[in-house]
C-alpha cells in the first residue's frame, strides 16, 4: 500500500463493515448500501474513496442483532451510519444504494434531512414486503421490509400465485413477479409509494431498461415525475440495454448468479456505469446540479 492508497479500517461494534478514507481525510461522507445479497460493498467503497470521499460500507441485515432477512429493518440502521460519518467530520452526506439498498437509501433520505444526496442504482418506486425472515425467523405472513420509529412502513406484498419457471431451467428472472404483484394489489400502491418529494437530498437515479429483477427503469421514471411535480431537482441516467447491476468505473464485473437472471450484459452494464459516473461524483460531492 502506498501513501496515496485509501486507508481502510473496521467499524466499531456492533457494525460489520469498513470505513475507507482517502489520504488526508475528507469532509464528504458516503454510506454505501448493497442489495439483497447481504454482502457489504467494500470494493465500491474503495472506488469512492479513491475519488476523495470517506465511504462507509456495512452489513445491514443478517448480522448480530439484525433480522436474518430484509424484514422490518429499522431505517434507524442507516441514520446511525450517518451519525458515524458526521461524528468523523463529514459535512456533506450522501447515500449510494443498489436495488433493496436503493430502496433503503431513498426512504432514509425521506426521514433524515441531514442527507444531502442520494444515488439510487436500480431503484424501486414502492416499499415492498420482506425478503426473507424477520427476528422471529419467519417470512410469513408477509411484512414490510422497513420500519421507522418502530412502525412498519406501508408495503406492497408479493403475489404468491406467480408461477416460477420449472426447476432446472437456469437462473430465474423475477421481474414478472413484481409486475404481477403491482397489478394484484394496485390499491396499495399509493400508500406504499416512496415519497421522494419529501426528501431534501439531491436525487440521482440510475436504471437499466433490461432489468430482469424488477422494472427499475419504469420505477425511476415514476420517482422522477414525483420529484418534478414537487419542483425538486432530479436526474435520471438510463440505458435500455442495461440490466439490474450497473458496473461503475474501477469495479470488477459481478459474478453471474446461479439463481437469478439480472438482465443486460457485461458491456451494457459497464456502459451505464460509465454514463452515470460523472453525475454520481457530482451528486455526492455537491459539485453539480442534480438536473
Amino acid at each position: 500500500m502506498t501513501s496515496t492508497d485509501p486507508q481502510e479500517r473496521p467499524l466499531p461494534a456492533p457494525y460489520d463493515g469498513v470505513l475507507v478514507e482517502p489520504p488526508g481525510g475528507s469532509d464528504v461522507g458516503v454510506v454505501v448500501l448493497g442489495g439483497s445479497s447481504g454482502r457489504f460493498e467494500r470494493e465500491r467503497a474503495r472506488v469512492l474513496a479513491r475519488q476523495g470521499m470517506r465511504a462507509l460500507a456495512f452489513r445491514w441485515f443478517g448480522g448480530p442483532g439484525q433480522p436474518p432477512g430484509i424484514c422490518e429493518v429499522p431505517l434507524e440502521t442507516f441514520t446511525a451510519a450517518v451519525d458515524l460519518l458526521r461524528d468523523g467530520g463529514a459535512r456533506r452526506i450522501g447515500v449510494l444504494g443498489v436495488s433493496k439498498g436503493a430502496e433503503a437509501a431513498l426512504l432514509t433520505a425521506v426521514h433524515d434531512p441531514r442527507i444531502d444526496a442520494v444515488v439510487a442504482l436500480s431503484p424501486t418506486a414502492w416499499v415492498w414486503c420482506n425478503v426473507g425472515p424477520g427476528h422471529d425467523g419467519r417470512d410469513r405472513p408477509q411484512r414490510s421490509s422497513w420500519t421507522w420509529r418502530g412502525q412498519p412502513l406501508p408495503f406492497v406484498p408479493m403475489d404468491d400465485n406467480w408461477t416460477r419457471p420449472a426447476a432446472g431451467s437456469g437462473p430465474v428472472a423475477i421481474r414478472g413477479w413484481y409486475e404481477l404483484s403491482e397489478r394484484t394489489d394496485a390499491h396499495l400502491l399509493p400508500a406504499a409509494g416512496i415519497p421522494v418529494e419529501r426528501a431534501r437530498a439531491d436525487l440521482l437515479l440510475v436504471a437499466g431498461g433490461d432489468d430482469a429483477m424488477w422494472p427499475s427503469h419504469r420505477y425511476a421514471e415514476i420517482l422522477t415525475v414525483r420529484r418534478r411535480r414537487a419542483g425538486l431537482p432530479v436526474r435520471l441516467v438510463a440505458r435500455l440495454d442495461a440490466g439490474h447491476r450497473p458496473v461503475l468505473p474501477g469495479e470488477a464485473p459481478p459474478a453471474a448468479s446461479p439463481h437469478f437472471a439480472y438482465g443486460g450484459s457485461a458491456s451494457a452494464d459497464a456502459a451505464l456505469g460509465r454514463a452515470a459516473w460523472p453525475h454520481i461524483l457530482a451528486a455526492l460531492t455537491g459539485t453539480g446540479a442534480a438536473g
